[in-house]
């Protein structure tokens, strides 16, 4: 069979090779023309057996927004279709829109909507398609609070034959409907949309969450691992852990004890991806006044990690993506800061074992916010190879998708 995203189908701009810590070891990166627009950003990669799936958001004019989806297979690109579009959407350089196919073999999106009259409040849309992109059933919202308050940072990932969703939750800021006084404090939730069931009930995975992080989720084995930034009372934000075991979600645990203690959300969420048991989490944090990015590894679903890696270069922005392949090693992203505001987007091979066996600067990026968070997936079939998107900043007014395709030893 050919390679999924044959070179052949490649318009191909930059290729280079990159000198690794290990003796002949080297890597090839080519950029791949993707199906966007000018005025693109947000993007964010997914795949099946059957292909990529690259999601991004595009200015429509205005104020107008449309979220858009393409799938790469070894013919190239099927043509760009679109999920919704409206005036109102929240767009937001940390908070992005997602496409995933679920359990049931649909694609499920999700986006951000503003609350009407309510300041920086907005809502979760979902939405899903059964033939591929080209019809999407009417989006509904998965928090049935209704306060004007924030929910975002949604998790989109295949469950019990249908979809799983983590988010954050802000209904704790607003009064009780008894008149009870906020907590102001960010939840994590959970709900799952089974394909005959519907959507099941409100799960609370965590009371008291760092505002404005990412969230992630593994689908292990025995079940899913969902990580995210925590918050103490005494305001420690480490990653925590939540596992799915025996039909329930048990309470997070640290992944590592970072004791970072900060006054305020760093906006720099965790990433993590599993194959049986083994799971790989990696995050950014600042403990101690020195920035650094790490990876740790579990080989038991989850439930203990090792030691974590260091993984950065010295002076990290962080803002990762992390996948692990078949071999036990583990992809990462992150930006890595140079000079100002620019950055060089990098890309390094982790072992369990033996920690970082190679590192390569896929491209100069920002680290500005506009250039949001690269996002990566692996190519299916292929098992060296890799596809990581960014927004491309360097001009201001046009910002565009850009997408490296990585083969790397």
């Amino acid at each position: 069979m050919r390679p999924l995203l044959s070179v052949a189908l490649i318009m191909a701009v930059l290729s280079c090779t990159a000198e690794v810590p290990t003796p002949g070891a080297a890597a090839r990166f080519e950029e791949v023309a993707p199906p966007t627009e000018g005025g693109s950003g947000e993007p964010y990669l997914s795949s099946t057996e059957d292909g990529v799936y690259l999601s991004w958001l595009e200015r429509r004019g205005e104020g107008r927004h449309a979220l858009r989806v393409a799938r790469l297979d070894v013919d190239g690109w099927d043509g760009a279709v679109t999920v919704a579009e409206g005036d109102d959407f929240f767009v937001n350089w940390a908070d992005f829109p997602s496409v995933v196919t679920g359990g049931d073999g649909k694609l499920w999106a999700h986006w951000l909507q503003r609350v009407e009259g309510a300041g920086l409040a907005y809502a979760v849309r979902v939405a899903s398609s059964a033939d591929g992109g080209a019809t999407w059933s009417e989006p509904w919202t998965p928090h049935e609070d209704g306060t004007p308050t924030e929910h975002g940072f949604v998790s989109l990932f295949p469950w019990q034959g249908g979809i799983g969703m983590t988010w954050l939750d802000g209904r704790q800021y607003a009064a009780g409907p008894d008149g009870s006084e906020a907590t102001r404090e960010m939840t994590v939730r959970f709900r799952h949309a089974g394909p005959e069931t519907g959507p099941g009930p409100e799960v609370l995975l965590d009371p008291r969450a760092c505002d404005c992080c990412q969230t992630d989720v593994a689908v292990t084995d025995d079940g899913a691992v969902m990580v995210y930034r925590n918050r103490t009372e005494d305001e420690v934000r480490d990653i925590y852990a939540a596992r799915w075991e025996d039909g329930a979600w048990l309470e997070g645990r640290p992944v590592h004890d970072d004791g970072w203690v900060i006054g305020g959300c760093p906006v720099n969420g965790p990433g993590a991806d599993a194959r049986g048991q083994d799971v790989v989490v990696a995050w950014f944090t600042g403990a101690g006044d020195v920035p650094r990015v790490n990876v740790a590894f579990s080989s038991d679903g989850g439930r203990s990690f090792a030691t974590p890696i260091q993984v950065d270069g010295g002076n990290p922005a962080g803002r990762v993506d992390v996948r692990l392949r078949d071999d036990g090693s583990a992809l990462l992203t992150w930006l890595e800061r140079t000079d100002g505001d620019a950055a060089e987007l990098r890309v390094a091979r982790i072992e369990a074992g033996a920690g970082v066996t190679g590192e390569w600067v896929v491209a100069r990026s920002s680290s500005a916010r506009a250039s949001g968070f690269p996002r990566m997936t692996l190519v299916p079939g292929e098992p060296s190879a890799a596809l990581v998107a960014w927004t491309d900043v360097s001009d201001a007014q046009n910002p565009r998708v850009r997408i490296m395709r990585m083969e790397l030893p």
